[in-house]
């Protein structure tokens, strides 16, 4: 890559040209997979009558064998349908609208889901990935997600109406709550690998399971800490995005459509744009940190070929598919990632406002935070006494934190007013028409 590293502008360039692209060319798949996978889920028929191909019987152009059939493609260009459907649609403004805010936040809300990522590396490429691998890439991701809010809240505000005003004001809330417990657990991944940079996390998931066992990728999320903070992630990520169960921005029962209840056209197809981009993108953030990267499986086939030469053709073999396939490997965790999305949505409920605060104050930050505080105390103690004795005393930390923490939650709740009997008498009540 020398050439590259002579034209500083033009390796920029390219490396933007790499990430943006993937990212906006991976929407329209998304909609339509969710669509079709919530269909099935759902018992229905789902998108399936756009883009289908149907030859003519009379058409002297058509081979005999081809005539009258017909080929259905499932659906898979309904986005395209809908999205040309959006830019031909008359786009309405009101007129009591604060004009130049109100046109300059869809743009606000989609532009956080391309510059979240851009720490990310999506293969072992050095020059072309990540667009930026600088030593602060945690904390770029961390300040660019909390910009997202950005787009909902003056979409809302600038609008002039009270719907639109309240899911923007629910979002900042549930910014507030949520980016506290995304950040704790990030810090603890952060603690332990010892870096802030993207590619250097990646690459400590190469080493052997939990330091002992040589062949196996120790990925974060086989690890005891790395679980809980992959699992408070999670939910974060998912709340972040205003996903059901964590919708409330847009509540249709309740705020008609909330944030982009004036927004028609094109301007209400960016803020989906934004939505489905920022999804695939924290899918993929979630799978550098915590899925062992653009890495294929949980195995380390140079480890695996020390261990037994006589199958080091296998893992010679393996070592090139998982080296230049690893963007395809990345796309299919982050794939895999937005299926949970989609079964989060046809399963689970939206949450009251009042769960959705309590989950993000009373469980998710608390959790974090013990998680970091563990991850700190066994660091210390293995590298002052003993390894044995850094993970006897993170149990124990762990264990002493979280009953804390459960009687510190449980102050002052009153449980016999859950148990408390209750009846219903019904009385049949007779009406005298005058």
């Amino acid at each position: 890559m020398t050439w590259l590293e002579a034209n500083p502008v033009l390796a920029a360039i390219i490396r933007v040209a790499l990430w943006v692209f993937p990212v906006l060319l991976a929407v329209p798949p998304m909609i339509w997979y969710e669509r079709r996978l919530l269909s099935w889920m759902q018992d229905r028929i789902g998108p399936n009558r756009t883009g289908n191909i149907t030859f003519s019987r009379r058409s002297k152009w058509v081979p005999g064998f081809l005539k009258g059939k017909k080929f259905g493609l499932k659906g898979v260009v309904q986005p395209l349908a809908d999205g040309l459907k959006l830019i031909i649609k008359e786009d309405i403004t009101p007129g009591s609208v604060d004009r130049f805010i109100y046109l300059v936040a869809p743009a606000l809300a989609l532009f956080p889901s391309f510059a979240l990522g851009a720490t990310i590396p999506w293969g072992p490429f050095k020059g072309l990935t990540p667009v930026a691998d600088v030593n602060i890439g945690v904390l770029w991701i961390l300040a660019i997600s909390s910009l997202g809010v950005y787009g909902v809240v003056l979409s809302g505000y600038a609008s002039n109406n009270k719907y639109s005003l309240l899911g923007g004001l629910r979002s900042s809330a549930q910014l507030i709550s949520y980016e506290l417990g995304m950040g704790m657990s990030l810090a603890a991944i952060c603690l332990a690998t010892g870096s802030l940079k993207p590619t250097d996390i990646v690459e400590s998931q190469t080493g052997p399971l939990w330091g002992v066992v040589p062949g196996l990728a120790n990925w974060n999320l086989f690890t005891p800490y790395g679980f809980v903070a992959g699992v408070i992630f999670f939910v974060c990520m998912v709340a972040e995005t205003n996903r059901a169960p964590f919708d409330l921005p847009e509540a249709e029962n309740e705020l008609v459509a909330g944030y982009h209840t004036e927004y028609s056209s094109m301007r209400f197809a960016v803020f989906f744009m934004g939505e489905y981009a920022a999804m695939f993108v924290y899918s993929l953030i979630f799978s550098t940190v915590f899925l062992g990267g653009y890495h294929a499986v949980p195995i380390n086939w140079q480890s695996l070929g020390e261990i037994a030469p006589g199958l080091s053709w296998v893992t010679n073999a393996m070592q090139n598919v998982d080296f230049w396939l690893s963007p395809v490997w990345l796309v299919g965790k982050a794939f895999a990632l937005v299926t949970v999305y989609v079964w989060l949505r046809a399963t689970l409920p939206r949450l009251r406002y009042d769960q959705l605060m309590s989950l993000g104050w009373k469980s998710l930050l608390p959790l974090a935070t013990i998680n970091t505080i563990v991850v700190a105390l066994w660091m210390v103690v293995s590298r002052v006494y003993s390894p044995i004795a850094g993970v006897v005393a993170g149990l124990l930390g762990f264990g002493i934190l979280y009953l804390l923490y459960r009687a510190l939650n449980n102050v002052g709740i009153d449980k016999t007013k859950f148990l408390t009997s209750r009846e219903i008498e019904l009385v049949d009540v007779q009406r005298s028409v005058v």
